[in-house]
């Protein structure tokens, strides 16, 4: 009998009643896997809010779950490692009965603390009897290499021992560690091969055996816990390595992976930026600029200034959707208006979210941050551009006319423009709208394309124009100059 189907635990308070209310208790493992079972039959997601692994890492976590194994999730970072073992706690039972006071969260039934055993021979069935909510059946530990065996697994506490007046023989002396406080819990190290190789070896028997031992004591504790570890693949080489008895003990190792699409980038992005209600009303954000922003990824986890071994976090999007909405919002505010668009130009809001997501390699290093996170926005605008327009041909037959001809003779005959980074909605419009070739390439290829995204399009054709040397952009103080190529080239001789 679960938690689930008692009416009222105020009532449950003592073991006797506990008894009386034929509730059975279970191992972790199997409590997780009957949960699982019901959820996978009921036809719900299992794991709600993590999106892009619904036919790769979720059925093998299933099956490692269902196998009552301990689990490793291999993967580069920002691959929601983390977030996939905290939401293993949904898969627990609401709440599972302890022995009150308690460090180790005693089962009533299967007391295995020095505490809770004297506290039930001494009371019987009125020992008091205490709730723990399946959002309390979490810890988690980042391995560093200072961590010790006493913070995971505990150590003599001298203090306890003067203060109880008990040798250091007792085993009430014992300070007990994270791990046996995490007792009926799921446990998450985080980073596992940072973790010394000897503080490794000290989880062989609690993996394999299921128990601890502490200092010199008899005592062994058979404790109840799901293990959960993440470990990143450039640790192997970089940092440390998991040892290969403490890596045959655990159960199943995961791959996790980065979104596939953009659509699925988009989601991920979308869910996990903390926008507030004014400025999600203030700013709007056309379509396009969404997936440019998430096509910056994919192009810096193919680029050749970025370490692929590091990867290129999902965190670098999100901050980069919150910077790019900022950069709109400050726009509007100092413009004093109460509704802005997102312009391509506020994409050089995002360069500091990049530079501090990204590892260069050497070329990258030597060509900076800032220019490597400007490469890699211009790469996007220059993978998207075919999706919308005809693609731009290197070589063009003489003294004949192409899609983007009068664009081009339009910006030798008018010498250009400048398109500042805050100017109001209606300078900008006023500019974009004035370059009538502009309009001519939307009716003719996106019609159909909402009107207040219109104008962000037409920037991006001039920004994918540039991209494909049809075009000059240089930077000035406060914006940006457009101008043809050739008339910039003589500029600058």
């Amino acid at each position: 009998m679960n938690i689930e189907n008692i009416e009222n635990i105020e009532n449950i308070k003592t073991l006797g009643a506990l008894k009386a209310s034929n509730y059975q208790s279970k191992l972790i493992k199997d409590e997780l896997r009957a949960n699982l079972i019901t959820k996978i039959q009921s036809g719900k997601p299992t794991f709600e809010g993590v999106h892009g692994f619904e036919n790769t890492v979720i059925p093998e976590l299933e099956r490692a779950i269902l196998s009552r194994h301990n689990i490793n999730f291999l993967g580069l970072r920002g691959q929601a490692k983390t977030r996939l073992a905290r939401k293993m706690v949904e898969l627990l039972d609401e709440y599972i009965p302890y022995v009150s006071g308690s460090e180790i969260n005693d089962d009533p039934f299967c007391p295995i603390s020095r505490f809770a055993q004297d506290l039930i021979a001494e009371k019987g069935d009125e020992t008091p009897i205490s709730w723990l909510h399946r959002k309390e059946r979490f810890s988690e530990k980042l391995a560093t290499p200072d961590v010790t065996v006493a913070d995971l697994i505990g150590d003599v506490d001298p203090i306890k021992a003067a203060n109880l007046r008990l040798s250091y023989a007792d085993d009430r002396v014992i300070h007990f560690g994270m791990i046996p406080r995490a007792n009926r819990c799921i446990f998450v190290i985080n980073e596992l091969p940072d973790l010394q190789a000897r503080i490794q070896v000290a989880l062989f028997n609690i993996l394999q055996e299921g128990d601890i031992q502490i200092r010199g004591f008899k005592l062994r504790l058979p404790l109840d816990i799901q293990f959960i570890f993440t470990a990143n693949p450039e640790d192997y080489t970089n940092r440390g390595s998991i040892v290969t008895p403490l890596k045959d003990r655990i159960g199943s190792q995961i791959l996790t992976h980065y979104p596939e699409n953009i659509q699925i980038a988009r989601t991920i992005t979308e869910q996990e930026a903390k926008l507030d209600a004014t400025q999600e009303s203030r700013v709007t954000v056309p379509s396009l600029a969404k997936d440019l922003l998430e096509q910056i990824s994919f192009e810096a986890r193919d680029s050749e200034y970025v370490d692929y071994k590091s990867g290129v976090s999902a965190r670098m999007s999100i901050t980069a959707f919150e910077n790019l909405l900022s950069t709109a919002e400050r726009r509007a505010l100092l413009n004093n208006e109460t509704k802005t668009t997102v312009r391509l130009s506020d994409f050089m809001g995002v360069i500091p979210a990049i530079t501090g997501k990204v590892e260069l390699v050497y070329e990258g290093e030597q060509e900076g941050a800032a220019f490597v996170a400007q490469r890699l926005l211009g790469a996007a605008i220059h993978s998207m551009f075919p999706k919308y327009f005809p693609k731009i041909e290197k070589l063009e037959k003489p003294n004949e006319k192409n899609t983007y001809t009068d664009l081009v003779e339009w910006f030798f005959a008018e010498s250009g423009f400048e398109l500042l980074d805050d100017c109001t909605d209606s300078e900008y419009q006023n500019i974009l709208n004035g370059i009538v070739p502009l309009e001519v390439l939307i009716q003719k290829f996106q019609a159909e394309l909402p009107k207040k995204e219109q104008l962000f399009m037409k920037e991006f054709i001039l920004w994918a124009m540039v991209e494909y040397r049809k075009l000059s952009k240089d930077r000035i103080a406060t914006g940006y100059q457009f101008r043809d190529i050739y008339g910039s080239y003589i500029n600058k001789l």
